[in-house]
């Protein structure tokens, strides 16, 4: 699914809705989201799921092709944890 067609269902669902409105609606709670998720608080979407940062520690890796030992900086990722409900209705 792309941006939009989400903007598109929201048209659908609200049938008085502009493709603009619905498209500043879209960039408000994915501003919001990026937001929150850049100061380290947990976003929970019930019946979906949640998203929260992560800090990745320093760790030794490898460059392949030399066998070179290197060190791979800290840095911080998104966990996602699909809902028990989205996951029963992936797996049918």
């Amino acid at each position: 699914m792309k941006r939009s067609d989400v903007i598109r269902t929201l048209q659908v669902q609200f049938k008085n809705m502009r493709a603009s409105d619905a498209t500043a609606m879209l960039d408000c709670v994915m501003d919001e989201m990026k937001n929150a998720v850049a100061n380290d608080d947990r976003i929970e979407i019930r019946g979906f799921g949640t998203f929260q940062s992560r800090k990745r520690a320093t760790k030794k890796g490898y460059n392949p092709s030399t066998g070179e030992t290197i060190y791979l900086d800290a840095n911080k990722t998104i966990l996602f944890k699909p809902s028990r409900e989205l996951t029963k209705k992936m797996n049918g």
